[in-house]
């Protein structure tokens, strides 16, 4: 078990009669990256305004670092950065002026101030660009600026909400390395928000499914994998050579393989449960030359869609799940 520095518990936000969060308990622990995915009006953004303290709960309790965020809002964001998906910076100054503008804000000490905002633009990949005027930034180089903006009040907590839109694939690849390792270096709680499945896998260390104000299940990918699709057969994937009639015949006859399907120089075996070894003897025993064997993964892609592409009806079934 870590040390929570994130605790939600019962929270409830309702505007009228729309009910954006409902009931979200969820705990994020000190120095992981945790990923909340979900489609677009999840109730994403409203969760992070009230961690934040900048909306208050209808119901519930909202703690980040120890301390209520509806209470203690402004000690809250002395301890927290956050990065919304559309940073704002002052156009006519420079990223270098820009961040030093941010650490007045936070009362730091100018000699201070100047040596963060010089590492942290060289950290971010921005030192050639940090006399360059923000207006003239590209997507991702504003990105990256916002990144070193929220961390130039050195904070125990980043919240980062939709970071990677509009940015190229290879911009999203290396702001999410950045990110990882940033969280990695200094010891950083990142909650990423996000509805870009394979960047949450990429770089989160666990995640939260939130859908309709509700958060339908957490944990690792592969816990996650368990969970869901527990009693199904698992998929193993062999690649031998040569591939004959008979050694498909023989992998078919194994105990515990339900079906064999023949993919090119290739076979996807489904079977009751990891016969792994079992498979990839019977090659070796057969005398045929073992290239790959493996059981499949599977990943954020397949849990979304047997969590949210199916309605109400599995929404139910996940919810009872839960409930057990």
């Amino acid at each position: 078990m870590g040390e929570p520095i994130i605790e939600l518990y019962g929270l409830c936000k309702q505007y009228g009669e729309q009910t954006a969060v409902d009931r979200l308990t969820l705990t994020v622990n000190k120095g992981e990256i945790f990923g909340l995915l979900g489609p677009n009006g999840a109730g994403k953004s409203t969760t992070i305004l009230m961690m934040l303290g900048l909306t208050e709960p209808t119901s519930g309790t909202v703690k980040v670092c120890g301390l209520d965020s509806t209470r203690q809002p402004l000690q809250v964001k002395k301890r927290v950065g956050y990065l919304p998906d559309d940073v704002g910076f002052y156009e006519d100054r420079s990223g270098y002026e820009n961040l030093l503008f941010t650490a007045a804000l936070n009362r730091i000490e100018r000699p201070v101030a100047e040596r963060r905002a010089r590492e942290l633009l060289d950290r971010v990949g921005l030192g050639e660009a940090a006399r360059k005027k923000a207006g003239a930034y590209s997507r991702g180089m504003r990105q990256r600026l916002g990144l070193a903006d929220v961390l130039i009040k050195q904070p125990e907590v980043v919240v980062l909400d939709e970071p990677t839109l509009g940015i190229d694939p290879e911009g999203v690849r290396e702001l999410l390395e950045l990110i990882r390792r940033l969280s990695r270096d200094e010891g950083i709680t990142v909650l990423l928000s996000s509805h870009h499945l394979h960047q949450v896998q990429q770089i989160c260390d666990r995640v939260g499914l939130f859908v309709r104000g509700q958060l339908l299940a957490e944990g690792t990918v592969e816990a996650l994998s368990r969970q869901l699709f527990e009693g199904e057969p698992i998929g193993i994937t062999v690649a031998a050579e040569p591939l004959t009639d008979e050694l498909i015949a023989l992998i078919a006859g194994i105990p515990g393989v339900i079906a064999v399907e023949r993919d090119g120089g290739a076979l996807h075996a489904s079977c009751e449960s990891d016969i792994t070894a079992a498979i990839g003897r019977t090659v070796v025993e057969a005398g045929a030359a073992l290239h790959q064997l493996g059981k499949r993964e599977l990943g954020l892609d397949e849990i979304y869609h047997r969590y949210f592409e199916g309605g109400e009806k599995r929404e139910a079934v996940a919810k009872s799940g839960r409930r057990k």
